[in-house]
Parts: C-alpha cells; sequence; structure tokens
C-alpha cells in the first residue's frame, strides 16, 4: 500500500479496530506479562494463497509498540504454501499478545480478496477485457478491500460516489429517463467525469448510446442479448459486464471482448486466507 495512504486512511482505521478491541486494557496479557519484555512470534500460512496486506499488518503492532518490526520472508503478491513461515514480528510481547488478532483480521481478508482475486483474474489473462472490483465492499474496509484486489490482479471500478458519474436503475427514474439523466449529468459534473449508464434491456442501451455515455453496463442480461448490445454499441461507447460474475462463471464473459467485467463477488465473497501467529518467545 501507499505508504501515504496508509498513513492518512489506514492508519485511523487501524486504530479504531484496535480501539475495538481494547476498550480498557488487554486482560489477558496484563495478567501474564505485566511488564515490557522483547519478544518474536512467527507468522504460519495455514493455506496455500496470495498474501497481501503485511503492511497493514506490521502498522497494527507498531500502533502499540512503535519500535515493532516485521522480518518478511516473504512480499506482498506472493504465492505461498501451508506450513510455509511467512515472517517474524519482532515486539514488545504485550504488543505482539494484544495486536495479534487485529492483525490477523485485516492479513486474513486481504489475502483472502488477493487471492480469489487472481483465481478470477488469471481466466481474462491475454484477452482484452479488464477485470474490475465494485462498490461491494465491507464498510470502513474499503481501502484494505480494493488495495487486495489490486494485488491480486485486476483493477479498481470508482473509489467512491464522488469517483464519476454512474447512472443506474433508480437515477434513471429520478431523472426521468436514461436521455434526461446523461443531460443533467452533462450539466453538472466536471469535464474530467466520465459517464456511465447502467442498462438492462436492448432499448435501453440504445438510448444510452444516442444520449453520449462514454461507458454502457450492461447489467444481469443473458449472453444472446450481450453480444446485441455489444454489436448495437459498435464501439461508440466503452462496454461494461455486470451482474452476480463470480468465479464459477467469469470464463463465459472472456470471449465478448467487453473493455471491463465487473465483480462485486471480488470482495463481498470471497473466503479469508487462514493465517496463524505461532511460536511467541520472550527474548529478554
Amino acid at each position: 500500500m501507499n505508504p501515504i495512504t496508509l498513513k492518512l486512511q489506514a492508519e485511523p482505521l487501524v486504530r479504531m479496530a484496535l480501539e475495538e478491541d481494547i476498550t480498557s486494557e488487554d486482560v489477558s496479557t496484563a495478567s501474564v506479562m505485566p511488564h515490557a519484555a522483547r519478544g518474536e512470534v512467527r507468522l504460519i500460512a495455514k493455506q496455500d494463497g496470495v498474501i497481501c496486506g503485511l503492511d497493514v499488518f506490521e502498522l497494527a503492532f507498531q500502533l502499540l509498540d512503535p519500535t515493532a518490526e516485521l522480518h518478511a520472508c516473504v512480499s506482498e503478491g506472493d504465492e505461498v504454501h501451508t506450513g510455509q513461515e511467512l515472517a517474524v514480528m519482532e515486539a514488545d510481547v504485550r504488543a505482539l499478545l494484544s495486536a495479534e488478532r487485529v492483525a490477523l483480521n485485516y492479513l486474513q481478508r486481504m489475502s483472502g480478496i488477493a487471492t480469489y482475486t487472481r483465481k478470477m483474474a488469471a481466466l481474462f489473462a491475454g484477452s482484452r477485457t479488464q477485470l474490475v472490483d465494485t462498490r461491494k465492499t465491507t464498510p470502513n474496509m474499503r481501502v484494505f478491500e480494493k488495495e487486495a484486489v489490486r494485488v491480486g490482479g485486476a483493477g479498481n471500478h470508482r473509489y467512491n460516489l464522488s469517483d464519476g458519474v454512474m447512472l443506474k436503475d433508480n437515477h434513471i427514474d429520478a431523472a426521468g429517463g436514461i436521455t434526461a439523466a446523461v443531460k443533467a449529468a452533462r450539466a453538472h459534473a466536471p469535464f474530467v467525469r466520465k459517464i456511465e449508464v447502467e442498462v438492462e434491456t436492448l432499448a435501453m442501451a440504445r438510448e444510452a448510446v444516442e444520449a453520449g455515455a462514454d461507458i454502457i453496463m450492461l447489467d444481469n442480461m443473458d449472453l444472446d442479448t450481450m453480444r446485441e448490445a455489444i454489436a448495437l454499441i459498435n464501439g461508440r461507447a466503452e462496454v461494461e459486464v455486470s451482474g452476480n460474475v463470480n468465479a464459477e462463471n467469469a470464463a463465459a464473459l472472456v470471449g465478448l471482448g467487453v473493455d471491463y467485467v465487473s465483480s462485486g463477488a471480488l470482495t463481498h465473497s470471497a473466503p479469508i486466507l487462514d493465517l496463524s501467529l505461532k511460536h511467541l518467545k520472550v527474548l529478554e
């Protein structure tokens, strides 16, 4: 993760997670380790997968002990294997014990998303289509989950509502139609923002093209209808396909030749990668 992003966006969220886990004191740790002592603990993979979030993992310990240091044997985005030692975390033993769960929660979640994304992104390798995520992220986890998608080999769709115009069914209903919605967006949005329109039928796709949409999202169409819509659009706008795309059905979309395939499953359905901290040793 970019150091600036880590400092500005990730650090306050990791701090909040620690505060959620320690409201007054860590009673267990205070009982067995009442005084400062340097120690180390080993990070072990319990599943095959893609490692992601090492910097966030280290940050969780550093917020409790600024001298905490991660000695990693792997790099961000590396494939790891069951039983492999990935790193040694060194810090005050009290920080090692108190931050363990929060640190692992971030690392397991990010690694799970990167692993699932790597699997899906491989399906589109060599094609013109880019796999991208969506805003279907866990509240207050977006910065971590979208970073994990990137590490896994896919792209990020808009980060939030300020990034671009996406006119979905309810926006279109509110405006009174696709043409009116696109016209209103052109009048309001800064000129550097692209305008994307979500369509569900061929008639909607035709209207979106004629209204001058920059990107047209084909939402929950069957393959034959998507092919007709792509032919209708005929290069006059970029094309995105979306709607219940996951690792089981994504392969069928590769041959369509669209610009983007977006999948909420990358962030909302990826299982965690099982990791563990073991063999804690007091060094002094």
